[in-house]
């Protein structure tokens, strides 16, 4: 029942993790593929790996999602290569440590800017494509935007704006039959951790303590989280608007002690 044929589908931080797992689904799915992520040389590996799928070369529009002339770029790029834009996902997102003691400004900032700031600019120069094509947009949240978690502030707050963004552009839109959702990973096997500091021994605890942590006992994976995006983005889910679904073995349900 789950098919993007045709569809075309922007995908930002696509160079890696959950964006470069749902750029792959999306290729197996028919979809015509727009790619952006920082990282240019996994950037085209991540295309590599959809063309041998599709044998449908993805656009690339690399760069970082903070430059507003990037993110106007990757619109009009899309667009002016496909003719129509359907679907945005919303996933390049950035992690940083620190509680309400020892958050910089400037840490505040960069995670703001990229993951609720640049979410909300790139929506608003995809809407009016959107409304012409009735398409949808994903945008990919957190766990911790629904639950609160210490050490990590900065980054709930994000992530709890980018859910309120979700349900209210998704009532904004829904008029004009434009479809706006959103998934909640818990922990994903990426490299999100990783880059926000945490060393291979304290990224090797973290997961595990995910078993206790998650009612199903473990981590998730990326695939997981690229398929209920695929359902998100498809037909399938028609009838779906203004939803935050968590896909996060149950974490956000706990209280773990």
């Amino acid at each position: 029942m789950m098919s993007l044929r045709s569809k075309v589908c922007l995908v930002t931080g696509a160079s890696s993790g959950i964006g470069a797992g749902t750029a792959l689904l999306f290729a197996r799915l028919g979809a015509r593929l727009a790619l952006n992520g920082r990282n240019e040389e996994k950037l085209k590996e991540t295309a590599r790996n959809c063309e041998e799928l599709c044998d449908q070369k993805p656009l690339l529009v690399p760069g970082d999602l903070t430059d507003e002339a990037v993110v106007q770029g990757m619109v009009e790029q899309t667009v002016a290569h496909f003719g129509q834009l359907d679907v945005l996902v919303n996933n390049g997102g950035i992690l940083a440590m620190g509680t309400i003691e020892n958050t910089t400004l400037q840490d505040y900032d960069r995670v703001m800017n990229v993951n609720t700031r640049s979410l909300f600019h790139l929506t608003q120069l995809a809407v009016p494509h959107l409304i012409k094509t009735k398409g949808n947009i994903v945008n990919v949240s957190s766990v911790n935007g629904q639950r609160s978690f210490p050490g990590v502030l900065a980054y709930c707050m994000s992530k709890s704006a980018v859910d309120q963004l979700t349900r209210c552009a998704a009532l904004e839109l829904a008029s004009k039959q434009v479809r706006v959702n959103a998934v909640c990973p818990g922990v994903i096997v990426t490299e999100l951790q990783r880059r926000a500091g945490l060393e291979e021994e304290q990224y090797a605890q973290f997961l595990q303590r995910s078993q206790l942590t998650h009612a199903l006992g473990r981590p998730g994976t990326v695939e997981e989280v690229a398929r209920t995006i695929a359902f998100l983005a498809s037909d399938a889910a028609s009838f779906i608007t203004g939803a935050t679904i968590p896909v996060d073995g149950g974490r956000h349900a706990m209280c773990p002690r």
